[in-house]
C-alpha cells in the first residue's frame, strides 16, 4: 500500500506520482524511503524500459518537509531541529538521486509546477525533463539560514554548472521554466495540459529504441559527469 505516491505500469513504461498535492508533495524520511522503494522495484522490474516521475497539484515537489521544526516554539530548538534535517536529508535524498541516474531504464521528469530546493534538485536526475509552462524553480535553503549542500547541491552543479549553481544556491533566485529552457538545463516547455501527453509520447518513443545502446550511452554520459559513484 503506497502512502505518497501512485504507481501505474503498462508494457515497458511505469510512471511514479508524488499525491500530497495538499502539502506540495513535499519530501521527507517517509517520503524518500517509498520513493526509493520504488525506484528499486523499476530497477528489478526488466520490462519497464522507461519511467516517468511527474506530481499531483500545483507543485512538483515543495522539496524538505520543514513543518516538525516549523512547529517548535522555542526558536534555539528549531533552530537546532533544522540544522539536523540539513544534516541528514542530503544523506537521504542522495541515495535516491544514486538510483535514479543508475538506473537502465530511461527516466523522464514531468514536472507539473513549482519545484522548491530538493525538488529542483530531484527534477535534475532525470535523463530528460519536461516542464509545464509557467513552472518555477528555487532553492529557498540559504535565506533561511541553512546551508544547501551534498548530494543535492552537486546534483545542481554538474547539471547546471558552478556558476549558476552559486547562483541559484547562494542568490536564491527564482527562476522560470521558460529562463531554465533558454540556458539549457531543461528540454521542453509545454503546455499544463499537454504535459503528461507529451510525456507519455516520449516515453513510447524511447521505449521502442535498443535497450543495449541506450544503457550504454548513459553509462558513459554518467562516468564524464559522475564517475563510476554519483555522490
Amino acid at each position: 500500500m503506497l502512502e505518497y505516491f501512485l504507481f501505474e505500469k503498462k508494457d515497458a513504461i511505469a510512471k511514479i506520482t508524488f499525491n500530497r498535492p495538499e502539502k506540495r508533495n513535499p519530501l521527507n524520511d517517509r517520503v524518500i524511503f517509498e520513493l526509493e522503494r520504488l525506484i528499486g522495484e523499476v530497477r528489478d522490474d526488466h520490462a519497464i524500459r522507461v519511467l516517468i516521475v511527474t506530481g499531483t497539484g500545483k507543485a512538483f515537489s515543495a522539496g524538505a518537509d520543514l513543518s516538525a521544526a516549523a512547529a517548535i516554539q522555542d526558536p534555539a530548538d528549531r533552530a537546532r531541529e533544522a540544522r539536523e534535517n540539513a544534516s541528514r536529508f542530503p544523506r537521504l535524498i542522495g541515495r535516491v538521486f544514486e538510483a535514479i541516474t543508475h538506473l537502465d531504464a530511461i527516466t523522464i521528469g514531468a514536472i507539473n509546477g513549482y519545484a522548491i530546493g530538493g525538488g529542483w534538485s530531484l527534477a535534475l536526475a532525470f535523463d530528460f525533463c519536461l516542464v509545464a509552462a509557467g513552472a518555477e524553480f528555487w532553492v529557498p535553503e540559504v535565506d533561511m539560514g541553512v546551508p544547501y549542500r551534498g548530494a543535492p547541491a552537486q546534483l545542481m552543479a554538474a547539471r547546471m554548472g558552478p556558476w549558476r549553481a552559486r547562483e541559484a544556491i547562494i542568490e536564491c533566485r527564482h527562476y522560470r521554466a521558460e529562463e531554465l529552457l533558454s540556458i539549457g538545463v531543461i528540454n521542453r516547455v509545454v503546455a499544463q495540459e499537454n504535459l503528461a501527453g507529451e510525456a507519455q509520447a516520449l516515453a513510447e518513443r524511447l521505449a521502442k529504441k535498443s535497450v543495449a545502446a541506450i544503457q550504454g550511452s548513459k553509462r558513459d554520459i554518467n562516468a564524464f559527469f559522475f564517475g563510476n559513484r554519483l555522490f
